[in-house]
């Protein structure tokens, strides 16, 4: 693609229900937690309630967990989520939010919500592993944009 193709694109904004219809369709995405000079990005399986919070949890292993540490001292966060099938049809959602621990007696919501996560076994074989924390994060701002060609020039 040419640099002149590309300052011609047809990247365009989505609507919030095509937002919400990326989100309840991936289940995975990144991420992002700030640090003192650089964001800590981690990819993370993660469940969408359809309306405005996704779910995730963490692994935890050892005596302290770097990711549980930055959620618990940031208290907010930003997650992409990106679906690209060819360079000319991508769609991409990018969320802002608080994040909250879901204490164990709350675990419906994000059991529900994350029934499209991915769920990779790369972790099942690693120890110690001292326990699960799932988590809450509340969408205050979402954008999202687009290019749906199936061609380009």
């Amino acid at each position: 693609m040419s640099i002149d193709a590309i300052a011609e694109s047809t990247a365009a904004s989505m609507s919030e229900g095509q937002m919400r219809e990326l989100l309840e369709a991936e289940g995975v995405g990144t991420l992002g937690l700030p640090t003192g000079d650089l964001p800590y990005l981690i990819p993370v399986s993660f469940g969408f309630d359809g309306d405005a919070t996704l779910y995730f949890v963490f692994l935890l292993f050892g005596t302290e967990s770097r990711k549980e540490t930055l959620v618990s001292e940031a208290g907010r966060g930003r997650f992409l989520v990106y679906r690209a099938d060819s360079m000319y049809d991508w769609q991409s959602v990018s969320v802002t939010g608080p994040i909250t621990a879901v204490e164990e007696g709350e675990w419906d919501e994000l059991r529900s919500a994350m029934e499209n996560a991915w769920h990779p076994n790369v972790f099942s074989s690693a120890h110690p592993m001292r326990g699960v924390r799932g988590y809450r994060f509340e969408i205050d701002e979402w954008t999202g944009l687009q290019q749906r060609d199936t061609g380009g020039n």
